[in-house]
């Protein structure tokens, strides 16, 4: 059984029908991307696993239960994070009070400590600047902060969506290679990116959507070679 399972969900905006009918799914441990263009979906494939957005039509299951009862912070309970288009610091916040704010759910003091230096390993950046407000970071260390709280929380599933956008190239390759790093301690990842290529490059499968339907799935090298792929989304003719 998969870990997360989105089945025939169909999501709308008031009148407008943003998914119809997506199904996708992730297995433990995996890296998945979901790639599109500007309003194909992704963000609300995300939004609506993550209880932002309801399904009208269709199942979010999570290690085999039923998500659609719960509201956005109860989904948070049972294992999902999402890290936020746009990153979504509490900026007037200290990175150190971010990070314990990603771990509200817990009450293990001593273990959500060890979780903050685990991040700090991780992201050496945030260690120091800890005393520093959110607000005032760079837009990579922002990035990095937003990964880390969504962190604090142990999730099952890790949403990241469009974590690489407005980053500098150098800063580009660093988050990915951290995403890369997450999964290797055992992160179950859901990936949404722009950056189409550097997407499939880290994922073991990859999903297209186009205008709210996926329109192929396969392994990540598969969809690297397919011609469509590459002719929308790798900028290869």
């Amino acid at each position: 059984m998969a870990l997360l399972e989105v089945e025939n969900v169909h999501s709308y905006y008031g009148n407008i029908h943003a998914l119809k009918g997506i199904s996708l799914s992730i297995d433990k441990g995996e890296i998945v991307t979901l790639i599109g263009a500007n309003g194909a979906g992704k963000s609300t494939t995300l939004k609506t696993i993550s209880g932002i957005v309801r399904p009208r039509v269709g199942m979010v299951r999570l290690n085999g239960e039923d998500l659609a009862n719960y509201n956005a912070h109860e989904i948070v309970f049972k294992g999902v994070s999402q890290v936020p288009e746009g990153r979504g610091v509490f900026s007037r916040l200290t990175v150190k009070e971010n990070l314990e704010m990603g771990a509200y759910i817990r009450n293990d003091a001593a273990e959500i400590a060890q979780d903050i230096d685990r991040i700090f390993a991780l992201f050496p950046r945030l260690k120091e600047r800890q005393k520093q407000m959110a607000g005032t970071l760079s837009g990579g260390e922002q990035q990095m902060l937003a990964m880390g709280r969504a962190l604090m929380a142990r999730p099952k599933v890790l949403l990241l969506d469009e974590p690489s956008m407005g980053l500098a190239p150098i800063l580009v390759e660093s988050i990915f290679e951290t995403v890369q790093n997450i999964n290797k301690e055992g992160s179950t990842i859901l990936l949404v990116e722009q950056n189409a290529l550097m997407a499939l490059q880290i994922a073991h499968r990859g999903y297209v959507i186009q205008t709210g339907q996926i329109v192929l799935h396969d392994s990540a090298k598969a969809l690297q070679s397919n011609e469509m792929v590459q002719k929308a989304y790798l900028g290869i003719d």
